[in-house]
């Protein structure tokens, strides 16, 4: 397959090359199916909590609101942000975290990358068109989406596809941007989570210095700790300051980046997570369900390809590997799917 503008559209387009691609993404399947695909709380536990698709929204906002700022490419940076994780699977990073496993366990030494499978999902696995796969996104946006994050080359990759996308360089400054977005976000939507569940406590959050020094920014307005409104003034708080701070460094260096303080304290930030919200025995306990619902559904397909539908048993017939459609369909399921499958298999 050729990475190349096909510009198959409308010959009276109203969309620039970047905004056409974006309104391919919203429309695909693969992002509706985002809404029922776990962030950190599985999504049967509740409708408070951030699913893939609320992330992914919440990632576009901000990229968006950097980009403008800094007078680059926001529709560009919005089409990157809202196909960036297409790839996970069900039951957040665990869940791909056990298909990787079970790949390579199976002598499959390039595994599961959820980044990766994004790249896949828009170029490959959606079919909108007779002549060709994938959504026809232009060159820009599937590098951005192959390089959003970092290390860019990785082992598996085709020397084509290196010598396609110059893997070695670094990305346009929109694909940056989105990987500053997602950590901005992931970082102040899960500390809401886990407050909301109670799972970390504003005291222990306190022993950040950023962190602190937001909450005695509130105080100070007169918003406490105790007042209801303050998860979601310390949230907006924390997105405005580190969304700040990249602008303002883009217009003084011209480059995508936090000063250094910040950049520590953001660091200190994803240890207390690490320890106390995605290393907690409510969390670990959902996810290792999900992994174990994930190895029986690969087993149980492994076992028997007619379980498969019919389309991926015509993809087996013209030549597909076995172990890499089994990985792609069961990456493609929600996570209500997934158990539903798992239960009607195994519990009847």
């Amino acid at each position: 397959m050729q990475y190349t503008d096909r510009f198959y559209a409308f010959k009276e387009d109203y969309r620039n090359p970047y905004a056409r691609d974006r309104d391919r993404i919203i429309h695909c399947s693969s992002f509706r199916r985002l809404e029922y695909k776990t962030q950190v709380f599985l999504n049967t536990q509740g409708d408070y909590f951030r699913t893939r698709l609320t992330h992914t929204i919440e990632v576009s906002q901000i990229a968006r609101t950097i980009a403008n700022h800094c007078n680059l490419e926001e529709n560009l940076c919005e089409a990157i942000a809202l196909a960036h994780d297409l790839g996970h699977s069900p039951f957040g990073h665990s869940g791909g975290d056990e298909l990787d496993r079970i790949l390579k366990d199976s002598g499959f030494k390039n595994g599961f990358e959820h980044n990766f499978q994004s790249f896949r999902v828009v170029s490959e696995l959606e079919k909108r068109y007779k002549e060709f796969n994938g959504l026809n996104l232009t060159y820009a946006t599937l590098e951005g989406i192959l390089k959003h994050s970092k290390p860019y080359d990785k082992p598996f990759f085709s020397e084509n596809l290196r010598a396609i996308f110059k893997i070695k360089n670094n990305p346009k400054l929109e694909a940056t941007i989105v990987d500053f977005s997602d950590e901005i976000a992931y970082i102040s939507h899960d500390i809401d989570d886990g407050i909301k569940q109670k799972i970390i406590s504003i005291e222990i959050l306190e022993e950040n210095y950023l962190i602190s020094k937001l909450i005695k920014e509130l105080k100070d307005n007169g918003v406490l700790k105790n007042d209801r409104v303050f998860r979601y003034r310390f949230s907006s708080s924390l997105i405005n300051t580190l969304a700040q701070n990249i602008i303002n460094n883009f217009k003084e260096k011209k480059q995508i980046c936090y000063d250094d303080d910040i950049k520590d304290s953001i660091k200190e930030i994803k240890k207390i997570l690490f320890k106390n919200l995605y290393g907690n025995e409510e969390v670990k306990r959902k996810m290792f369900f999900g992994k174990q619902c994930i190895k029986a559904l690969f087993n149980d397909f492994m076992n028997d390809k007619n379980l498969l539908p019919q389309d991926l048993k015509e993809k087996l017939n013209k030549g597909a590997k076995l172990h890499r459609i089994i990985s792609d369909y069961i990456a493609s399921m929600t996570d209500r799917y997934a158990i539903k499958l798992y239960k009607e298999l195994h519990i009847g």
